[in-house]
């Protein structure tokens, strides 16, 4: 048996039939840095690769084996930063080894996925990790396993602790989908257990802000239709005055607070792109459960705003009696257009009344409703950036979605993941203190006609690029798999955190300067930075040289 090896960086994608450009042998992180590389592996033989992992930093290593997932729709518009815009499969999921062995398929390169997470403590210097391979035959089932030369790969770590985040992180959260997914009751003890482990899974990965159901979020959702209820808060109308229950709610807040949430954005309170109608909300009315708002009810009713004079002001009691009035954004709509201005402005003038004091965020992109003061807290298009970031932004948010797909970072499956790294560095660059996305765990087709299973259907139904609806897989047993993407957008943010550790010692002046020298054209922007693995390493090199230089 013959197996070819090659130590890849975590910003490599082992296509089947490519052996990776790159070889990358030693790296370098700061403790308390998540680190990761690859090892790349091309057997001739059909069966089973084992991996036993050498190294005194083993009890921090952790081993996953790439997989492959099918991607049949990419987009329509490209430019050249892509890996390709054609249908197949491409490498994202990243599963658990089982019995320490990694499937073997002959004349296709796979990769192994190998995570350091260094600890706090651990001794400045270089560490290696070992990996003995050994192989065998999947048939028969005793046949002898052969052994192959061991791969090296050498860690310095660094005499500096990677600093907390600062960045507000939110990746929405869609607690239906596991419901529908895992065939769950919405609210069962199950249904906790479960997005528990969701909510620990993207706490590890930097998300610390979670979109919280006071009411069935009404996001992609096709007009018209309804998402499986997911209401927080419990209502009931008696003799046509309202009392309200946030016993869920709590409940919400305390599994987040425990798998290490600290902010919390509350749903929209009106339908999106415009403030049109009303979200989902279901009550006890008279002692039966009814809809009593939805997409058949005017944003504007008279119904609607005695309800949020009604319900408002308890919700602000709840969340000051929890000490929260400084962790939570609230939402009006979602992506409104110039079209909506007037609608949006009345319908947030009525939240605004209720809510002083607290922060009311949206995307969007249309810079009049910063400028005519009707968002507090705009979250624009990373296309849109520093036009808001020109008119003064208070609180520096952006957000990136199934847009765009040209010129500026994204991380659709078939973009290089150097195309999502780099973001992190961009962050810093334009001192962004907030990043939203729509998709954590978006298992529905688009607009939530119907549920899919995103291990088979990675574009919610040929209607996003494959990828941009969620970062993790809904693994066996109610615990998430992670993705390449999710791992490297958590890396990015890692360097953000970096960069600002580095500022301590050099100021923000003096590290755009050096940051501005790696960029093709000269300067660090949102639409123009270093692009391809290479480019991208580099820059992380570059910060690390500096704080090796100044923290040692």
């Amino acid at each position: 048996m013959i197996l070819k090896t090659k130590l890849c960086s975590s910003l490599a994608k082992v296509l089947p039939g490519t052996e990776p450009g790159l070889e990358f042998k030693h790296g370098t992180a700061l403790r308390g840095e998540r680190f990761a590389f690859q090892l790349a592996f091309l057997p001739d033989f059909r069966g089973l690769l084992h991996v036993d992992v050498e190294s005194e930093l083993k009890k921090s290593i952790r081993v996953r084996q790439v997989r492959l997932v099918p991607v049949e729709y990419t987009g329509s518009v490209y430019d050249e930063d892509i890996i390709s815009k054609d249908p197949g499969l491409y490498p994202d999921l990243l599963a658990d080894l089982k019995d320490s062995a990694a499937d073997a398929v002959p004349g296709q390169w796979r990769s192994l996925w190998i995570t350091v997470d260094v600890p706090k403590n651990c001794k400045p210097g270089k560490h290696t990790v070992r990996l003995n391979l050994t192989g065998g035959a999947v048939y028969p089932p005793d046949a002898p396993r052969e052994s192959f030369q061991s791969v090296v790969f050498t860690l310095e770590v660094l005499n500096a602790v990677l600093p907390e985040q600062r960045l507000k992180n939110t990746h929405w959260f869609h607690t239906d989908c596991l419901a529908t997914y895992y065939h769950v009751e919405v609210f069962s003890e199950e249904y906790w257990r479960i997005v528990g482990n969701f909510m620990r899974s993207a706490a590890e990965h930097g998300i610390n802000m979670i979109l919280t159901p006071v009411f069935t979020p009404p996001l992609d959702t096709q007009p018209g239709a309804e998402r499986p209820t997911v209401q927080l808060v419990g209502v009931k109308v008696t003799k046509k005055k309202y009392s309200f229950d946030f016993t869920l709610l709590e409940r919400w807040i305390a599994l987040a607070k425990k798998s290490g949430i600290r902010y919390f954005e509350i749903s929209h309170l009106f339908t999106q792109w415009g403030a049109k109608f009303t979200p989902k909300i279901v009550a006890q009315v008279d002692g039966r459960e009814k809809r009593i708002f939805g997409w058949d009810v005017s944003s504007t009713s008279k119904a609607y705003k005695d309800f949020l004079d009604a319900f408002l002001p308890e919700l602000v009691r709840f969340l000051k009696k929890n000490k929260l009035q400084d962790k939570v954004y609230f939402h009006c709509s979602d992506e409104p257009s110039l079209e909506a201005l007037a609608s949006y402005t009345v319908c947030r003038n009525l939240l605004k009344k209720h809510l002083d004091g607290f922060k009311i965020m949206d995307a969007l992109s249309n810079l009049e409703f910063y400028k005519n003061g009707v968002v507090d807290i705009p979250v624009p298009s990373e296309s849109h950036l520093e036009d808001f970031l020109a008119a003064g932004m208070k609180e520096n948010w952006t957000y990136y979605c199934c847009g765009p797909v040209t010129v500026f970072s994204n991380r659709f499956i078939h973009m290089p993941s150097s195309r999502n790294r780099i973001f992190g560095t961009l962050l810093y660059c334009h001192d962004v203190e907030g990043f939203l996305h729509w998709g954590f765990n978006f298992y529905y087709s688009g607009l939530s006609r119907y549920p899919v299973d995103p291990y088979k259907t990675t574009d919610s139904g040929v209607w996003f690029p494959a990828g941009d609806a969620f970062l993790v897989y809904p693994g066996k047993d109610g615990v998430p798999e992670d993705s390449i993407r999710y791992e490297v957008f958590y890396e990015a943010l890692q360097d953000q955190r970096a960069l600002q550790l580095l500022e301590t010692k050099l100021g923000r002046a003096r590290i755009q300067k050096e940051l501005d020298k790696l960029s093709p054209e000269g300067k660090m922007t949102i639409s123009k930075y270093p692009k391809g693995e290479k480019n991208v390493l580099a820059v992380r090199e570059k910060i690390n040289r500096l704080i090796k230089a100044d923290f040692q």
